[in-house]
């Protein structure tokens, strides 16, 4: 093997921008847990350990597939939020800013899980950005 092949072959793979999360708000938590569970027959149980009432979402999906959470409407306007995997949510919210979108919520820890970033696109449609990191304090 040339020097050069192996230079390739130990090269770390990007991680995928895929979605990894979604986030539902509702005005009524109830009501919607009830809808989504009856419609796609979802399990929605209360996540411990939050400070305001959060709520998991079980899609039933494999590894492969997304679940997501459920909170309480903070604004009238907020949208369902996707959650997209990045390696660095710093280096992902730089290039945001760079392409002419918003960071409207900074980077934020959720503990022994990962970072997150808030964005909001050039057509004013938000999302996230979010980055495992079992470290985060």
């Amino acid at each position: 093997m040339s020097p050069k092949a192996k230079t390739k072959s130990k090269k770390t793979k990007a991680v995928p921008a895929s979605i990894v999360w979604f986030e539902i708000p509702a005005d009524n938590p109830e009501r919607a847990k009830s809808f989504y569970a009856k419609l796609f027959g979802w399990k929605i149980k209360k996540f411990p350990g939050t400070k305001m009432p959060y709520w998991h979402i079980d899609t039933g999906g494999g590894n492969d597939t997304p679940d997501g959470g459920m909170m309480q409407r903070q604004s009238p306007q907020q949208p369902i939020t996707n959650y997209i995997m990045v390696a660095s949510v710093e280096k992902a919210a730089e290039k945001v800013r760079k392409f002419g979108g918003k960071v409207i919520v900074p980077k934020a820890p959720v503990p022994q899980m990962g970072y997150f970033v808030v964005c909001q696109d050039t057509e004013n449609n938000v999302f996230a950005l979010w980055e495992r990191n079992a470290n985060a304090q």
